[in-house]
């Protein structure tokens, strides 16, 4: 495969925004598990929130290793950071409404809006891995072969709650915890193959 450059300053625009959804996503799951009614539900989000504390980590390193100063915001960071609190805030007020039920349902929502920005960031950071040049490739290569199963674990598995969740509100049969959860998914083939099946799982 043919190695080729690529815009290093905006490499550096998707590592800022990358530690920051990391970092936002820890108030993020701590905020959810305040929301979180169903108990397998809020044990799969404290070990998410333990590995996004781990993520920061995982990219304040790879900052550092590339010189970069891991609390510089830039442009894009500050929208991320905004929009962390925005997620933040509407869980908080879900939460002031009184409805534990509502509340668990937008915390779902939140995680996935959160978790789909985040594993965008990794494909992105992977994608820079696999076709680029230099030393950062390598650097990279190691973070993402790091943190890659749990993004696609946290993405596709909360997704799969959400859906569940939403769909026991609505007064229908659900599958709790989600088909996603238990054939264990971590891939988006799998994940669909995991929603295919919960008519099947549903009848045992």
């Amino acid at each position: 495969m043919k190695k080729t450059s690529y815009d290093k300053a905006q490499l550096n625009e998707l590592l800022f925004q990358a530690l920051e959804t990391e970092q936002g996503g820890v108030r993020i799951y701590e905020t959810a598990l305040m929301c979180a009614v169903n108990d397998d539900l809020r044990k799969e989000w404290s070990e998410y929130l333990d590995q996004t504390r781990t993520h920061v980590e995982v990219l304040t390193r790879v900052l550092e290793a590339l010189d970069l100063d891991p609390n510089e915001l830039s442009p894009g960071r500050k929208v991320v950071g905004h929009i962390g609190k925005s997620l933040v805030r509407a869980m908080e007020l879900a939460l002031e409404s009184g409805d534990p039920a509502a509340a668990e349902l937008v915390a779902c929502e939140c995680v996935v809006l959160a978790e789909t920005k985040d594993h965008t960031n990794w494909e992105l950071i992977g994608h820079v891995a696999t076709h680029g040049t230099g030393p950062e490739a390598k650097i990279l290569k190691a973070a993402h072969e790091a943190v890659e199963d749990d993004e696609d674990h946290h993405l596709y598995h909360t997704r799969g709650w959400c859906r569940e969740l939403w769909i026991q509100s609505l007064g229908f049969p659900a599958v709790l915890p989600p088909p996603e959860e238990v054939k264990q998914v971590q891939t988006a083939i799998g994940a669909s193959r995991a929603e295919k099946a919960r008519d099947q799982l549903l009848r045992q």
